[in-house]
């Protein structure tokens, strides 16, 4: 439960087709955190306000968030839901999970890190495989265009990743959704040596 003028944490994934749905379900459960499943969709299916009314209505922190344009090129359905979430002023963002696609004309943000098929954490770029391409801190995807704005300020920390649930097998949701798990811990560890720094 959050204290009178405390933020509820949330992390936000630009992805949100039926297999990372399963992925992130099953990840967030390793964190201990609450999935918005109701967030999943191609595009995603609700508002940025009914998106708020479920993440305060949520039992547990983190709260876990899917966003997904379906593809588009253009400011989508994801895209506006992404940007009125990570702005609003309830929450506390510890990190975006900024997720590869293979659209030969997606847009390109900056992150901080990527993890890797094999759980490496890096400083470059992964495709949707999530192997290593390039030493370049950005990933290509489409539902990324907010991303750049939320990370103009340095705050919001963003991790790059492969195609969820995928991989070539690596991130199955079967077997533990590991890479997706790792991506997120990632987050939370990042968020955590954060608020220490702050303190002392």
């Amino acid at each position: 439960m959050q204290g009178l003028n405390e933020k509820i944490k949330v992390i936000l994934v630009t992805d949100g087709d039926q297999v990372a749905q399963k992925t992130i379900e099953i990840a967030t459960h390793n964190i201990g955190g609450r999935c918005i499943s109701t967030s999943a969709g191609n595009p995603t299916p609700i508002s940025g306000p009914r998106i708020i009314d479920l993440i305060k209505e949520a039992a547990n922190e983190p709260v876990v968030v899917m966003f997904d344009d379906n593809g588009s090129t253009k400011r989508g359905k994801g895209e506006e839901a992404l940007s009125y979430v990570a702005n609003h002023p309830d929450l506390e963002v510890m990190g975006v999970l900024a997720v590869a696609s293979n659209s030969g004309d997606a847009e390109v943000a900056h992150v901080d890190c990527a993890i890797t098929k094999d759980k490496l954490v890096v400083e470059g770029q992964v495709n949707k495989e999530g192997n290593l391409i390039s030493d370049q801190k950005v990933i290509s995807g489409d539902t990324i265009n907010v991303i750049n704005e939320l990370t103009q300020t340095g705050e919001i920390y963003t991790v790059g990743i492969g195609d969820l649930g995928k991989m070539e097998g690596y991130d199955n949701p079967y077997t533990g959704a590991e890479v997706t798990t790792k991506a997120m811990q990632e987050i939370m560890d990042h968020w955590e040596k954060k608020q220490r720094e702050t303190v002392y």
